[in-house]
Parts: structure tokens; sequence; C-alpha cells
């Protein structure tokens, strides 16, 4: 037998990509297409009292100017967006530094960006807030979200901390953040009578369509199709629908014409998105054992005055550990900043106060930061009190400690030097929530050639979506992996959620399990009912599919291959399942890392990284190894370089680029050793045991950085990022 899933297979798109063949978004040839670019505010807070766009549209190339005076209405969308309380173009209110104030349309990308230059806006502007510090007075806890409940309770922590032997109160701040995956947003509209083809950099291409069919008059959803089959990264920013894309649909249906848009770089800070800034005080309360009785988790975060957002830094200090007291708040303050939205794992923010704090009580206690996680684990939900379905992370504390050698690890601070460079070592427990959300449906078609071609609504962005629901669909249907190809990116295949939450794989991979178990029942029972197959008369049941062959079990000489049945039949079979939802599921792993820190100049380096994972059976080693990577050089950015820095007096990022804002480069990186555990999770069977991954490595390995820092140093860090001026 050959075992598809779980085999290394490497990437089935990845010839296109490195090649060029792979067809992004921007990438759409479109007959006839305008290229369209937003001018944007210069000040932050105010109204528009005057607008002057003739110089503009005199200016070579253009065709059309839109502002508030003459863009098409559009309807507030309800659906995932973050467009519920205002949509630029529609009225003179300034709610940020780089909304959109005028598209302009002409014929050449270059001639659009020239006049928007010339665009005169006259504004009455009022003086903006921009960080967290200077509002915490106003700070309000928001009703429920996409992100839960933020606020909630359990036990009486008061008690909880009265009855400590040691505690901690600290307070962490993580800055805003900024997504920068290498391929901009863009959307490109084709309408065609009234249906309109959008090609989007999407993480959701049915939620744009539905917000694309909300927002504009006289759109029925089915005649709104996103394509959306190759993504240049994401990270969150493309899984909200944002003002350009239903602007660029409005402007194109107006023009009779195809329109493009491509946001700049700098547009990218302003327009979809970003992390916002965090204040986290932690009180944390053990006995002497390292037993805990109390956790209070009270964060604060930025929003806008008309959007709520999205942060959770909650589910981590809830459900991680067994605490008989824990109260966690999520409040918010209203900056005059854009929407803040998930970026990589909302949770990290969350991660990181946490698991600093407990490190910070493992020295009070003087006990080993994985001897305290390990005295504190917890086999149920700490909330419910029923059993995870699968977790197993005393078992990665073990392997992952042992495959760093925490044992040799000398516990005092500044005690591990290398000449005069202080080495130190530091861990954290990793975890993030990966169910609960819609999931999705899936299609599969069997030729009568023997081929199968399985679809859904889904994306892949990198995470190896293509590779892994092939493995699936191929395996359960019992055909080669070459005789399989795998479908995504368009909403006229069956309805996924957004590719966000850890949710793909136990969303869209069981929707192709489900379809496929169909299809392959179809099959044999088509087998089984045909006079002229050796397969004639056996029991359903008692027949096995398995390397393009159907056989009967503990008979496999009495057997006939997949395409000899389907080319007899002469049709096609065909299996679609609906979305069902994604049972709740808990990714968990102990990660490690070590730096090394120059005392004289305050550099920091991580010179060795280590994870040990728990994320149910393992669908394929490669892949997740790389969503193990990319969590540890989210974590490297997190900790040491990337801050969004932001004028006080303007509320305008100062540096909306990649030469000012510092994402990790390969310099930075060191090698990073993985484990995965491969214990299936009953709750998700039919994702074939396997729980989403893509989230849980970015969420400890921070703060194991910045313990890592205290401990080589002596320097508690609690400002990230982690730079030589505050270890100076």
């Amino acid at each position: 037998m050959s075992r598809i899933v779980g085999s290394p297979v490497p990437r089935i798109d990845g010839r296109a990509k490195v090649t060029g063949a792979a067809t992004y978004a921007a990438d759409a040839v479109v007959g006839g297409a305008l290229h369209g670019f937003l001018a944007t505010s210069t000040v932050a807070r105010g109204r528009i009292t005057g607008i002057d766009t003739e110089e503009a549209e005199r200016s070579a190339g253009v065709v059309a100017v839109f502002t508030h005076r003459n863009m098409p209405r559009l309807t507030r969308p309800t659906y995932l967006s973050f467009l519920k309380s205002s949509i630029p173009l529609q009225e003179t209110d300034i709610h940020h530094s780089g909304q959109p104030v005028a598209y302009v349309v002409a014929g050449t990308l270059e001639q659009a960006q020239h006049a928007a230059t010339l665009v005169d806006v006259s504004y009455d502007t009022r003086r903006p807030r921009s960080a967290v510090a200077d509002a915490l007075d106003d700070a309000f806890v928001p009703p429920p979200g996409l992100a839960g409940p933020n606020e909630t309770t359990r036990g009486d922590v008061a008690a909880g901390l009265a009855d400590a032997d040691v505690s901690v109160d600290v307070t962490y701040t993580t800055p805003m953040h900024h997504h920068n995956p290498l391929e901009p947003s863009t959307t490109t509209a084709v309408w065609d009578g009234g249906r309109v083809t959008v090609y989007e950099s999407a993480q959701g291409g049915h939620a744009t369509r539905i917000c694309v069919s909300e927002a504009l008059e006289d759109l029925p959803l089915g005649n709104v199709r996103v394509l959306s089959p190759f993504l240049g990264g994401g990270f969150g920013a493309k899984g909200p629908v944002w003002p350009h894309t239903l602007l660029t649909a409005a402007v194109a249906r107006e023009l009779g014409r195809p329109v493009k848009l491509v946001l700049s770089r700098a547009q990218t800070f302003t327009s979809n998105g970003h992390r916002g800034e965090a204040h986290q005080r932690l009180r944390i309360g053990a006995r002497r054992d390292g037993t805990l009785t109390a956790i209070d988790h009270v964060s604060t975060h930025q929003v806008t005055r008309t959007e709520q957002g999205i942060f959770s830094t909650s589910h981590s200090t809830r459900v991680l550990y067994a605490c008989p007291h824990v109260h966690v708040a999520q409040r918010a303050v209203r900056l005059d900043l854009s929407a803040p939205s998930f970026m990589r794992p909302p949770e990290s923010v969350g991660s990181f106060g946490l698991e600093s704090a407990l490190d910070e009580l493992s020295y009070a206690l003087d006990m080993d930061p994985v001897e305290l996680r390990l005295r504190n684990h917890t086999a149920v939900d700490p909330e419910t009190g029923e059993p995870f379905g699968s977790r197993h992370l005393i078992e990665c504390y073990r392997r992952g400690a042992a495959m760093f050698r925490w044992s040799e690890r000398d516990p005092r601070p500044r005690s591990m030097r290398d000449g005069s460079t202080l080495i130190g070592w530091g861990m954290a427990t990793a975890g993030h929530t990966t169910g609960g959300r819609p999931g999705a449906g899936a299609r599969v078609v069997l030729s009568t050639a023997g081929r199968a071609v399985v679809q859904a609504g889904t994306h892949d962005i990198g995470t190896g979506t293509y590779t892994v629901m092939t493995q699936i669909a191929a395996q359960t249907l019992g055909l080669d992996l070459d005789d399989v190809g795998f479908e995504l990116g368009d909403t006229d295949y069956p309805f996924a959620f957004m590719s966000v939450a850890s949710a793909t794989v136990p969303g869209v991979g069981a929707a192709v399990a489900r379809a496929c178990t169909a299809a392959r029942r179809s099959l044999i029972g088509i087998a089984v009912a045909d006079p002229r197959s050796p397969l004639h008369g056996v029991a359903a049941e008692q027949v096995t599919a398995e390397d393009g062959v159907l056989y009967v079990t503990g008979e496999p000489r009495r057997r006939e291959r997949i395409r000899t049945v389907l080319a007899r039949h002469g049709r096609a079979v065909e299996a679609t399942t609906d979305p069902v939802p994604i049972p709740p599921g808990y990714s968990v792993g102990a990660e490690f890392a070590e730096v090394r820190v120059d005392p004289r100049t305050g550099r920091v380096r991580v010179t060795r990284m280590a994870g040990a994972y728990d994320a149910g059976r393992v669908l394929n080693r490669r892949t997740l190894r790389s969503q193990a990577l990319g969590g540890a050089v989210c974590a490297v950015g997190f900790a040491l370089t990337e801050h969004t820095l932001v004028d006080p007096h303007r509320a305008r990022v100062v540096h909306p680029n990649l030469s000012g804002y510092l994402v990790p480069v390969n310099a930075d990186i060191p090698r990073i050793q993985t484990v995965f555990l491969d214990e299936p999770d009953p709750v998700q069977q039919e994702a074939l045991g396997a729980r989403g991954f893509g989230e849980t490595p970015g969420t400890g390995m921070t703060a194991a950085i910045g313990n890592a820092v205290y401990h080589a140093t002596g320097r508690r860090i609690r400002a990230l990022p982690i730079t030589p001026d505050k270890l100076l």
C-alpha cells in the first residue's frame, strides 16, 4: 500500500511558482483594462471642506476622478467586514491618515499615480489621538466579536491572589505591526452585463463575493465571481474585505470598462489592517510548589472611532493551564488610526504577555520554567471541564527540552557566556485554537479516464493547501497522486470559510474527505453491481480502493482498475458536500530559543530555535515543518525588529516601506529544529485526525526569545521590540 497521507510530498504548486507560470491577481490579462490609483488623506482626523480635481482630470491619460461627490452609492456590508460604519468616498469625514479621498482612473498605472498627486483637498482638522497610553482613561470593554467574548471570569481572582505564596504583577506593551506580504493587495473588476468577475488577492474569496454583492446596488450574489488561485502571502491582511475592493467594482461598473487597482506599499500601511498596539497587565499568583492560584489578565487595545476591529489576547490564558481563578478582560480605546485586524496568530500578543509573566514567576519561585508549566498542565478544558480531544503537551515539553538540551542550562541570569558574549536560553508554551468556524464544502468529479478533479472555494496562502488536499483526496479515493487535481481560488466552487484561524485543514480537509468518501462509495457500488466486473456481487464494505485499484479485502487478486470501472460505466461519478461547522480544536507545542547578546552594543542574535508540537495527525511533514519555520520567523520579527512608528502629532505612519519597517531576513534566522508527535485527534476524524497548525508556532516563540534575553542579560524588556537601546 502506498501511504499518501503523511508522506512529505513536495509542493504541487511549487514548479508553477518558481517558473513564473502561477497567475496572481494582478497578473490577470484583461483586454481594455484601465488602471486605478487612490489619492489619500494627509490628515488623520477632520472633515473635507473642499476638493479640486480639475488639474487631475486634465492630466494625460485620465479617464475619471471619483470623490465623495460622484462615487456611486455603496451599502455597508454586514459580512466579515471592517466597513460596517463607514466606507471611504461616501462622506466628508476623515477617520485616519491614508484614507482614500479620490479614486483616479487612467490608461496606465503611471498616469493614474501622477494624477492622484494633483488632487487638491482642503480639510477642517481636529487633533488626532494615536497612542493607547493617551486614551487609557477612556477604555471600555467592547461587545463580543469574531474572537469571542471580551471578558470572562472563572472563580474568584482576588481570593486566589490572596491565597498565593508568590505573585507577580507586570505590564507588557506591544507596538503596532503591519503584515507586509510580498504581494500587495490588488483588485481587478470586469463587468459583463449585470455580472462581475473580481480578480482579487484574497484569503476569503467567498467573503469578498458576499460583501461585493451587499455593497453594490442590484447585484445578486450569483452574479459575482471572485478568482484568487495564487496568493503572494497574506498573514491576515487579505482576509477581511477592504474599501479598495468595493470601490474598484463600483468604478468599473460606472465606467463600463475593466479597472485594475494595486495598492502601493505605502498604502498597505493604511488600507488593509494591521495588528494594533496593546498594553497588558498580568497578575499571577502561585503556591510555593508552583501550583497556580490565580491569573488576572487585562489588556487594552486600539480600535478606531468607527470600527471595533479584531484582537484576541485571551484564549490561551483561559484554557492553557489548570488554574481555579482566572479573569480575562480585553478593553479598547478609540484612536484616529486605520482599523486593526487579525495578523499572523492573533493570540501571539496575549501569549507573549502570559508566557513572559510565567517566566518571571518561575524566577520568583526559583523553579525551572518547564517544570512550572508541567505542574500546571491540564488534560481538560478548564472552562468546560470536558477533556480535550487530543492533547500531548507534556510530551511536547519533554521532547522539546531533550532536543534543545535544556537540562544543560544554568538557570542563573548572565551565567552562560562565550568569551564576552552573553548566552541565554528561554522557553514558552505555544497554543492556538483551530476550530469553531463555519467550515467548507467540496466537489469531486471522477472522469471516465479515471482521473479526479476536486474543487473547493478555499485558498493557498503559501501553506501547502494545494498539496495537502490532493493527498487527502488521492488516499480517500484510492488513486495515485498524479491522477488527482485539486482546484481552488474560485467562488464558483463550493463555499469555504476564509483561509485564516488555522481552519483550512480541519474545514476544507474534512470537506474533501467527505466528498471523496461519497464518490468512492458510488464507484464501488457501480463495480459490485456490474456483472462484467470481477467484483460483481461482493458486499460493498468488503471492497478496498488503493493505488488506482478496487479489490476484495483479503482477496487482492480479485481486483479491477478504477479507470476500467469508470470507462465501462461511461459516465463521470460526482459528489458534493455542504459545509459543516469545524469541531473545536487546540494545537499546542513547547518552544525554545537561544540568544547571544553583545554586552557592549546590546545587539541580540537568535542563534538556535526548537519546537515540539502536537497538531494531531501529520498529513505532510514537509509542509507542516514549513509552517513551523514561518511561525519562528514571525516571532523573531515580533521580538526584535518589527514596530510601526506613528507620528504622535499627526497620527501618520512615518516609515510606510520595507526599508523602515524591519522584517526579518535570512541572515536573522538560525537553525530551527522541529518535531511533531503525529497523534490523531479523535474529534477531528473527518479531517483524518489532523488539526489546524499554521498559527500555533507563532504564539510561544516571541516570549521564548524575550525570556532568553532575560536569562542572558538579567534585564527584563517588557516593551517590544527588544532593541539595543533598551538593553543598554
